[in-house]
């Protein structure tokens, strides 16, 4: 079956390891786009930050943000947003006291307040890069809990291998767990890990779904290409899923079709075997 929808991460995926959109992978997209195949984007980006990046794709598709927790038009309309309680935020901060010096909050406004931290103290090496990209959106708040005066869309925690490595087991052993969903993505080579909090039950795999029935596509006809942990329950909801020749080596035990690397275009590659 050709597949009829395509559902595509963005880091690590779509760009390649300068953060750039290889001019292989906007020609594959446009023609697939051109042949009646509807093309989203599915990241853990917040919207605002992965809008620049569909843009330059240039044809009308869908932008599913924050690991699922988001669908959004390229206009900006709202068709579904699954929140991360307050009351669950607050007890993320109670249980986990040791480490909101590494915890981001998102909200959704576009303007400073959309990213919430204590400090930039603990946000140095390898995600000083993201941190300058929002610099604009970011609002520092000690302690972090009192920017809770609504839900946000998320909590994320970012730092180093071994840093993540204490927060996950001390989310393993909390009592929030029960009413969160905890997702990963790792960057070996920059010693950066990243772990997304979201609300139960929320993923990409899980907005993936939501919005192929929406659109009346069975799960056969879906086509998702990723190459990270987060993106395991989007590749697993998939008739069709592929993985990056740079994916983790955890996905790569599924036995998913593999296609190149993202500096090799492996996404014009991917739809070109399965689409043409």
């Amino acid at each position: 079956m050709t597949p009829r929808l395509l559902a595509i991460d963005i880091d690590g995926t779509l760009l390649n390891s300068q953060f750039q959109i290889p001019p292989e992978n906007i020609a594959a997209l446009r023609r697939a786009y051109e042949s009646g195949v509807e093309v989203v984007l599915v990241t853990g980006r917040r919207h605002a930050f992965a809008l620049p990046i569909a843009q330059q794709l240039g044809f009308d598709l869908g932008l599913i943000s924050s690991n699922g927790a988001v669908t959004k038009s390229l206009a900006g309309e709202l068709f579904h947003q699954d929140l991360l309680a307050a009351s669950t935020a607050h007890r993320l901060c109670r249980e986990l006291p040791g480490f909101t010096s590494h915890l981001v909050f998102t909200f959704d406004r576009e303007a400073r307040g959309a990213l919430v931290l204590e400090s930039f103290d603990a946000f140095q090496g390898s995600i000083f890069g993201w941190i300058e990209k929002n610099r604009d959106y970011i609002e520092c708040v000690q302690p972090i809990e009192q920017s809770l005066s609504c839900d946000p869309i998320q909590a994320m925690y970012c730092g180093s291998f071994e840093r993540m490595g204490q927060i996950h087991q001390a989310l393993s052993a909390s009592e929030v767990i029960r009413d969160i969903t905890v997702l990963r993505t790792e960057y070996p080579k920059r010693d950066l890990a990243i772990v997304d909090i979201v609300n139960a039950g929320c993923s990409k795999g899980a907005a993936l779904a939501r919005w192929a029935s929406h659109r009346g596509i069975t799960r056969e006809a879906v086509m998702a290409i990723g190459d990270n942990h987060n993106d395991r329950e989007m590749l697993e909801f998939a008739g069709v899923p592929v993985l990056m020749g740079n994916a983790c080596e955890e996905l790569r035990g599924f036995g998913w079709h593999l296609t190149c690397s993202h500096d090799e275009h492996g996404v014009a590659a991917a739809i070109q075997h399965f689409i043409g």
